[in-house]
This record gives C-alpha cells, sequence and structure tokens, in this order.
C-alpha cells in the first residue's frame, strides 16, 4: 500500500516498490533516524539505495544514527517557486556534514543530509532565526510530522552545541 500524506498542501507518496525509501521514512516517522550501513565495507550510505556506492555490494543494515552535524553548504529562499512555500519564505535549504563518519571514505567526504531550518517543534523557521545560520553552524535533527508513516528530517539549531562566533553568510544585497 502507498503512503500519502500532504505537506504544505502538497501531495506525497512514497510507492510499495519503493523499499529503501519506505524503510528510511518508517524511522523517520518513529522520530528516529536511520541510515544503511553496508555489511561489507561497514560504511553508511545517504540517501537511501540498493548498492553500496564504495564497493557497489547490495546488502546493508539499517543502523541508527545521531542526527548531529554542521552546516556545509545552504540557500537563502527569498522569492519560493512553489506557492506552499510562500508563505514561510525566507527559508533556509541546509546541506548538514553529519558528526557520523565525516572524512570517510576520504578526507573530503561526509554524508550530508539535506532538510530546512526549523523550529524545535518542526515548524519552518522565523526570519530573525534564518538570519543566525551559515556554513559552520552546529545543528541537530528533528522531525516534520506530515501523515501516518511520513515524518520529514529537518534541521534545527543544536543549543547543547558550541556555535562559531559569526558563521560564514552569503553577502545580503
Amino acid at each position: 500500500m502507498t503512503t500519502r500524506g500532504d505537506y504544505l498542501g502538497m501531495a506525497l507518496s512514497i510507492d510499495d516498490l519503493d523499499g529503501e525509501n519506505l524503510a528510511y521514512f518508517k524511522h523517520c516517522a518513529a522520530h528516529q533516524f536511520h541510515l544503511q550501513k553496508c555489511d561489507d565495507c561497514s560504511l553508511l550510505r545517504y540517501p537511501p539505495t540498493t548498492g553500496c556506492p564504495w564497493c557497489s555490494s547490495p546488502n546493508a543494515t539499517w543502523t541508527p544514527v545521531e542526527g548531529k552535524g554542521e552546516v556545509h553548504s545552504y540557500e537563502e529562499v527569498h522569492h519560493a517557486i512553489q506557492p506552499a512555500f510562500k508563505a514561510v519564505a525566507p527559508y533556509l535549504v541546509l546541506l548538514v556534514d553529519l558528526d557520523t563518519q565525516k572524512g570517510q571514505p576520504s578526507e573530503h567526504e561526509a554524508l550530508r543530509v539535506v532538510g530546512n531550518l526549523v523550529t524545535p517543534d518542526g515548524k519552518f523557521a522565523p526570519p530573525d532565526l534564518v538570519k543566525k545560520v551559515g556554513i559552520g553552524s552546529r545543528l541537530r535533527m528533528v522531525f516534520s510530522d506530515v501523515s501516518e508513516g511520513i515524518s520529514l528530517p529537518q534541521w534545527t539549531i543544536d543549543e547543547t552545541a558550541t556555535q562559531p562566533a559569526k558563521p560564514w553568510r552569503y553577502p545580503q544585497e
């Protein structure tokens, strides 16, 4: 049975044939972050897929992962193309380097997870919070519930972490 939800007025669905994403979002719906760990080379992978990108093994085990990291890159959206996002602009789309497995399998690699900047309760961050986050900001994962069976991993400021004095941000016009 296809898992369906409505997010900001947009239909979301995960088809039964999409086993990896179905399993991934099942963990997210339980507000738990799990990634596939290769049974052969022991590296974690994201996004979910049928084979290891490093050794090509099809064998993997879902493994709990701590959802903490720092902003690797971001996009600040002021003019939302998708109508559903107009009411929450400006908003951030974040690419976050997880602390887990950072620098593996090479020094320049990391598990990088995309999500929006939200408040701790999973709502889009207000403009004053958007202005505080930049490259190097420390974040933790929270989940925005969409429907039964679908929760989206999102990012909020990690209040327990030491934050950079001034995270790097693109110059504002």
